[in-house]
């Protein structure tokens, strides 16, 4: 094939899969973001790194059916247009027309393979960040007047009456138990304002008294201050609070495969492995099966002499039912399967438990069928038994008759 002509099938497949990928991942972005994090995550400045957490996942999820249906688009539109007669006519073959899309699918599986193994599990753990904040209420910005909240395990509880600005606070109510001190204290203040710092938020109180009791006693000191700072484990200047815990799907691509020992031990973490290497590995190489499909629809059933016909648009749905029924294909069956490893692992886990169970089992037949074998041994007895004395009394029956035979006739 010319290299202009190369290079322009090329670019033609390579933007409208652009154009096809923006409009797949803006709104799926959009509408997760909406379904996740409330309207106050707004005025908390959690909207961006939301975005920058779950867009490369998005991307690299939707590259394969956006490759697909780019294909499928433009072969249908070169084939309306009679451009692949014209290619036929120049003696090309089918691999020289595919050719060109063959090699963009190439490099857009490498481009799914960086985005998944690289790019999206070093953005992803800032999408879980963003809801550990929005869950557990880490923003102060975020909370909402004349409601209840607790912090580090309900050792400290607060309430505020309303906002003045997004920052200063009227009416705040904080009740904190110190296990070390040994005291609960009770701080109401007219007015507060939050301040953020690096490690966290400090509220500074104006105007309010602090009630403090000892937990093993009921006496109760009061004291007014006209201005106090307390510090609240929330969201600070230097970028979200830490997790305690971390997904797998966090893990860059050499962490991620040396996690695969580890998960071997427990069925359920080797589910969970298993699912993301499927995500991991198998959505970008789909690129190259969504083109060649695409591809052969449109050479076989599409009207290649440039005829209107359904054979475009047939193809152009297809893509994107393959791609849908393979990702709920894989993940229904990889459900399936953890479900049956963690059934084999209670089984396991469970061996002696049945054992024993099934040897009481085995211990009460064996009790009935004695007791049966007993019962039928006995009622043989009895029925023996009442034989014979039908035997005796019809022997002592004869007997009389004879007598009274023999009597009778000596009379």
């Amino acid at each position: 094939m010319p290299r202009l002509l190369f290079l322009y099938l090329i670019k033609r497949v390579a933007l409208a899969a652009f154009v096809v990928e923006s409009a797949l991942c803006v709104p799926v972005v959009l509408s997760y973001l909406l379904g996740q994090l409330p309207a106050a995550a707004v005025r908390g400045g959690l909207v961006w790194p939301a975005i920058v957490g779950v867009t490369p996942t998005v991307a690299y999820v939707a590259l394969p059916m956006a490759v697909g249906v780019a294909t499928a688009m433009t072969f249908a539109s070169m084939a309306s247009e009679s451009l692949i007669s014209v290619l036929y006519a120049l003696r090309l073959s089918v691999w020289a027309i595919c050719g060109p899309t063959l090699v963009l699918a190439l490099l857009s599986v490498g481009a799914g393979l960086a985005l998944a193994n690289f790019i999206a599990p070093q953005y992803q753990g800032s999408m879980q960040d963003v809801l550990n904040v929005v869950r557990n209420s880490l923003n102060h910005r975020m909370l909402e007047p004349a409601h209840f909240y607790t912090f580090e395990n309900g050792a400290k509880t607060l309430y505020l009456e309303r906002w003045e600005t997004p920052d200063i606070a009227v009416n705040l109510f904080v009740r904190q138990i110190s296990v070390e001190k040994m005291q609960e204290q009770t701080i109401t203040a007219a007015r507060a304002e939050f301040r953020r710092n690096e490690s966290g938020v400090v509220v500074a109180l104006t105007k309010g008294s602090i009630q403090t009791r000892p937990i093993d006693t009921s006496d109760v000191r009061i004291a007014a201050f006209d201005e106090y700072a307390i510090a609240l484990p929330m969201q600070g200047s230097g970028g979200l609070p830490p997790r305690s815990w971390h997904g797998v799907y966090e893990l860059p691509a050499k962490d991620f495969m040396a996690q695969f020992a580890v998960a071997r031990a427990d069925s359920r973490m080797l589910a969970e492995w298993t699912t993301e290497a499927a995500m991991r590995i198998g959505v970008p190489l789909l690129t190259l099966g969504h083109s060649l499909l695409a591809m052969a629809l449109v050479l076989n059933f599409g009207n290649i002499t440039g005829r209107r016909g359904a054979g475009g648009a047939l193809t152009i749905i297809a893509i994107p039912a393959a791609h849908i029924l393979f990702l709920v294909a894989l993940q229904s069956l990889l459900r399936a399967d953890a479900l049956r490893g963690c059934a084999r692992g209670h089984g396991a886990a469970g061996n002696s438990g049945f054992g024993l169970a099934y040897r009481a089992a085995e211990l009460r037949a064996a009790r009935q069928a004695h007791r049966s074998r007993r019962g039928v041994a006995l009622f043989g007895a009895e029925r023996r038994s009442r034989r014979a004395l039908r035997v005796t009394l019809s022997a002592a029956r004869a007997r009389t008759w004879v007598q009274m035979t023999s009597t009778m006739t000596d009379l």
